[in-house]
């Protein structure tokens, strides 16, 4: 009985989304972005993960601020500082340099970005707090264009 309104709604539980969890996640992801660009931007050996880097910088902190701005909106709290793990991925990259930090960096990026395409795909589809979701619809489209990016990184970084 797939037309029974109960159908509808027990294969939509399991894509429920947390707005909360997914504004502190969003906030903790986006700081570590800014903080992996400035190393980037530092220590890389190749201009295009340097320009990359910076890139990195300059969206993923406007971004900071569309999300504090929606946060307050909603009454919702979010992290303003890197929790132990994001900061362990930063000291990790940190350590490393020249053509050996390029190709750490952007295998980090990489995966980072499809998750967060992933989240925020999620977030706008599903979220219950309109605010949150709409900053989903409106960030998903430079994520987007990050992941590609950082694909296209993969393939001259090898």
């Amino acid at each position: 009985m797939p037309d029974s309104p109960g159908a509808a709604t027990a294969e939509a539980v399991p894509r429920h989304v947390d707005d909360k969890k997914f504004l502190k996640d969003s906030a903790l992801g986006g700081m570590t972005e800014v903080e992996l660009g400035k190393l980037a931007a530092q220590k890389a050996s190749n201009d295009a993960v340097k320009q990359f880097g910076q890139r990195m910088v300059d969206d993923h902190s406007k971004a900071n601020d569309q999300l504090k701005q929606v946060a307050g909106k909603s009454n919702l709290e979010v992290p303003a500082a890197l929790d132990s793990k994001h900061q362990s991925r930063v000291d990790k990259l940190a350590k490393l340099s020249g053509p050996e930090f390029d190709k750490a960096y952007v295998k980090d990026q990489l995966k980072d970005h499809e998750r967060d395409v992933d989240d925020f795909k999620s977030e706008a589809q599903n979220g219950s707090d309109a605010n949150v979701k709409q900053f989903a619809l409106e960030t998903l489209p430079t994520l987007q264009q990050h992941l590609s990016a950082a694909k296209d990184l993969k393939k001259t970084i090898k």
